[in-house]
């Protein structure tokens, strides 16, 4: 089975037939997004959004992270994330994770929170059902229509974020933690 980078322990999940269906993967990315990495990030973009001082944010991110794959992931894609900002809207970010690369650049472009937060658990989601697609296998349709079906809960996890706190970090998103 072909193995994919950032997949939140999907590939995992699809080989040892904990999701092996459409209806078995919405339920996983419901969890990941509601309890697990969805909602932290979410947080943390929020965090960094409204941040003088990204230091202890992006301190926090790093500890928070479940494994060294997971802190890995995050950093490389700030890193990615930071060079792609540079180079299309000349905004030199600091060396960050990926929430914290991507709060900052909202609030650096004065861009609103709410839509950044929607947005961010909206390729959030897509990047996973595009995994998905070929780890199952789905169908293009399939996918879509699990986007579609889960779009109300990005927006849900957006305003409880927005709404939130640091102090509201939690993570029971086990399953997906530990693959």
């Amino acid at each position: 089975m072909a193995a994919f980078a950032y997949s939140h322990g999907l590939v995992w999940a699809v080989e040892s037939q904990q999701v092996t269906c459409c209806h078995s993967l919405k339920d996983w990315l419901d969890t990941i997004l509601s309890f697990g990495a969805g909602y932290s990030d979410a947080l943390f973009l929020a965090a960094a959004d409204r941040a003088d001082d990204l230091r202890e944010i992006d301190a926090i991110v790093r500890a928070f992270a479940a494994s060294a794959e997971l802190l890995k992931e995050t950093v490389l894609q700030g890193e990615a994330f930071a060079k792609a900002t540079r180079e299309i809207w000349q905004l030199t970010l600091p060396g960050v994770t990926y929430p914290v690369a991507v709060g900052h650049a909202a609030h650096l472009r004065g861009l609103p929170l709410d839509l950044t937060l929607t947005m961010f658990l909206q390729a959030f989601l897509s990047n996973l059902a595009t995994a998905g697609i070929r780890l199952v296998p789905l169908g293009q349709t399939e996918a879509q229509s699990l986007i579609k079906a889960l779009t109300p809960l990005c927006m849900e996890v957006a305003d409880k974020a927005q709404a939130g706190s640091l102090a509201d970090l939690s993570s029971t998103a086990f399953m997906g933690d530990i693959a």
